[in-house]
């Protein structure tokens, strides 16, 4: 599959404070929720890898925080303009055998969580997502319940209880990512993380962005990952 493509730039807003919405009109024809894209940003050495929120036709849609130069540089791209990506990269969530799923966004980890929320939807799948972020500038639209400053940990319990799902996802932060896998394993519900993390190549070859999984191995997030079964990693 082709991972190298020149896409056109159809949408590239603010959208919540120091969140940015962009949309690529590429020739891709296949990506999936869990996966995700890796830009160029000009005079960096580095691409910045973005989960995929949304794809459709042709058209991916990635939310990205402005963090550095090279979110900046991302910025300031117009309308029609070419961009250079990698895609698609990673690998992707389960869907297959579930009937009910809770879904939670931390930060700009709700970006993939909304693409899977649409998928789940596509397969009659139950789904409830709770999304949290620091204040209410932040917060992104798609989310069936908002978690304003708290943790998105303290609302688990009740909705678990009320919608009993087979399986809980997961997006954000390192420690929230640990949480829910601790919760799943407490509660002997399956998780499946998409984990955040620098990443140099995007494609396994400089194995900078290691992590430890219980057996042992080591994985990269970014070819064996970025999604993961919670009780496989070594927290």
């Amino acid at each position: 599959m082709k991972k190298s493509h020149t896409g056109k730039i159809k949408y590239n807003k603010e959208i919540a404070k120091d969140t940015f919405k962009l949309v690529i009109s590429s020739d891709v024809k296949e990506i999936e929720a869990g996966q995700f894209v890796s830009v160029y940003c000009e005079n960096k050495t580095l691409r910045r890898p973005f989960s995929v929120a949304d794809f459709e036709n042709g058209e991916i849609t990635v939310l990205y925080k402005l963090k550095g130069e090279g979110t900046n540089y991302i910025k300031n791209l117009k309308e029609n303009e070419n961009i250079d990506f990698l895609a698609p990269l990673g690998n992707k969530f389960t869907k297959e055998g579930f009937k009910s799923a809770l879904l939670i966004g931390a930060g700009i980890g709700i970006a993939p969580m909304l693409f899977l929320k649409k998928e789940l939807n596509k397969f009659g799948i139950k789904n409830h997502l709770i999304s949290g972020f620091k204040d209410t500038k932040e917060v992104v639209e798609g989310s069936n319940q908002v978690v304003i400053g708290g943790s998105v940990l303290d609302e688990i319990e009740n909705v678990v209880e009320k919608i009993k799902p087979d399986i809980i996802y997961s997006c954000g932060p390192s420690i929230v990512l640990k949480l829910v896998s601790e919760f799943g394993v407490k509660h002997n519900i399956k998780t499946q993380i998409a984990m955040e993390k620098v990443m140099a190549c995007g494609i396994g070859v400089c194995r900078g962005c290691i992590i430890e999984l219980k057996n042992g191995e080591n994985a990269s997030v970014c070819k064996d990952g970025p999604v993961f079964f919670g009780n496989e990693i070594k927290w």
